[in-house]
C-alpha cells in the first residue's frame, strides 16, 4: 500500500486531492495548521490514517514535527505540498510581518518539508514530489506581491530540486491552478465572477477534482519521465 503526505488537506483543492487518494486506498499522512481541522479530518477519514498539526509560522515546532514524521513514516512515496495562505495588501501598505508570514507558509515550508522527508525517498530510490503553485506566479497580481513572490519562488525551487534528485528516481513537478471553484469564488458577486470569466476562454471556473486528477497522474508510474515541469490548469486564462 502506497503512502501519501498531503499538506493543507482540509482546503478546497486539498480536500479533493485527499478524497482522490483515499478512494484509491492509499495510506494518508495529513497535516493542517488548525486543531479543529485535524479533528474534522479524523472524523472524515478514520483512525487508520495519520494526522499532524503543522504551523508553518512556528519554525522550531515545525521542524520538530517534520522530524517526527520522517522517523515515523520512512515509507512515504508521495509528497504533495498544497497548503498556502494569503494576506493581501498593496506593497506600500504591506507590513513586514504580512510579507514574512506568507513567504514562510507558502515557500519556506516547501524547503523544510523537502529537507526532512526527502532523505527517506533517496534511500528508497523512488518518490514523487508535487507542489501546488498558482497562475499568478507567472502573471503577477496587484495586492498580492507576497503571495506571488512565494508561488513564483516555488517554481525555481522545484526546478532546482528536480535537477538534484532526478538521478535518484525521484520526480518533482508543480501544478499552477487558475480560478478553481472554492469558498473564495463562492464569495464573489455576479459582477466580479463575470469580470473574471471574461478573461477565461473556457468561460468557467475549474473544479477541484480537475486539479486532483492531475496530481494523481503525476504521482503514478505513467508520469515517470516527467520532472521539473510546471503544469498550468486555468481554462486558457494564461498560455505559456
Amino acid at each position: 500500500m502506497k503512502k501519501v503526505f498531503i499538506t493543507g488537506s482540509s482546503g478546497g483543492i486539498g480536500s479533493s486531492i485527499t478524497d482522490k487518494f483515499f478512494s484509491l486506498n492509499y495510506k494518508l499522512v495529513l497535516t493542517s495548521s488548525s486543531e479543529q481541522n485535524i479533528i474534522s479530518l479524523k472524523k472524515k477519514y478514520g483512525e487508520n490514517h495519520h494526522y499532524y498539526l503543522l504551523n508553518f509560522n512556528d519554525e522550531i515546532k515545525l521542524e520538530e514535527v517534520l522530524k517526527k514524521i520522517s522517523i515515523e513514516h520512512k515509507d512515504i512515496n508521495i509528497i504533495i505540498n498544497n497548503a498556502g495562505i494569503t494576506d493581501d495588501s498593496l506593497i506600500l501598505r504591506m507590513k513586514t510581518d504580512q510579507w514574512n508570514r506568507v513567504i514562510q507558509a507558502n515557500l519556506s515550508s516547501n524547503f523544510l518539508i523537502s529537507k526532512y522527508l526527502l532523505p527517506n525517498m533517496i534511500r528508497a530510490k523512488e518518490g514523487k514530489i508535487i507542489g501546488i503553485s498558482s497562475v499568478v506566479a507567472i502573471s503577477g497580481n496587484p495586492g498580492q506581491s507576497n503571495y506571488v513572490a512565494a508561488k513564483s519562488g516555488m517554481v525555481g525551487f522545484y526546478k532546482s530540486l528536480a535537477l538534484e534528485v532526478a538521478s535518484r528516481n525521484i520526480n518533482v513537478n508543480l501544478i499552477s491552478p487558475g480560478f478553481i471553484v472554492s469558498p473564495m469564488t463562492d464569495k464573489l458577486d455576479d459582477k466580479q465572477k463575470n469580470q473574471i470569466l471574461e478573461k477565461i476562454p473556457m468561460k468557467r471556473f475549474g473544479e477541484p477534482n480537475e486539479i486532483a486528477n492531475l496530481v494523481y497522474f503525476l504521482s503514478e508510474d505513467q508520469s515517470n519521465y516527467i520532472t521539473g515541469q510546471n503544469f498550468h490548469v486555468n481554462g486558457g486564462m494564461l498560455m505559456v
